[in-house]
């Protein structure tokens, strides 16, 4: 009932930055909590951040302080601001939108995903 697209991703030098966008649609009054995973060649999928309908976030240590997770529900968009990056921050980047609160959905999963965008951070 609920799709996600992403989009923004691309390739940027170490130290640069790069904003994500996802767009919702079908039953986009019925979400909750949206959020951001990600996933590496060899590592495991990680939830990068995570945010409520009301905007309590909610960060991986790995990206706290150079990362902002914000949404629009109006527009049923939710961003993600990536600063400071890293080459370790490479990865495929997944949105997803759940029903639940953010901490429900953390906890079980996400209940939408879109397909990914890839993100590829040059040392």
């Amino acid at each position: 009932q609920v799709q996600l697209v992403e989009s923004g991703g691309g390739l940027v030098q170490a130290g640069g930055s790069l904003r994500l966008s996802c767009a919702a649609s079908g039953s986009i009054f019925s979400i909750d909590a949206m959020g951001w995973y990600r996933q590496a060649p060899g590592k495991k999928r990680e939830l990068v951040a995570g945010i409520s309908r009301g905007g309590s976030t909610n960060y991986a240590d790995s990206v706290k302080g150079r990362f902002t997770i914000s949404r629009d529900n109006a527009k049923a968009t939710v961003y993600l601001q990536m600063n400071s990056l890293k080459p370790e921050d490479t990865a495929v980047y997944y949105c997803a939108a759940d029903r639940a609160d953010r901490i429900i959905a953390a906890l079980r999963g996400y209940e939408y995903w879109g397909q990914g965008t890839q993100v590829t951070v040059s040392s």
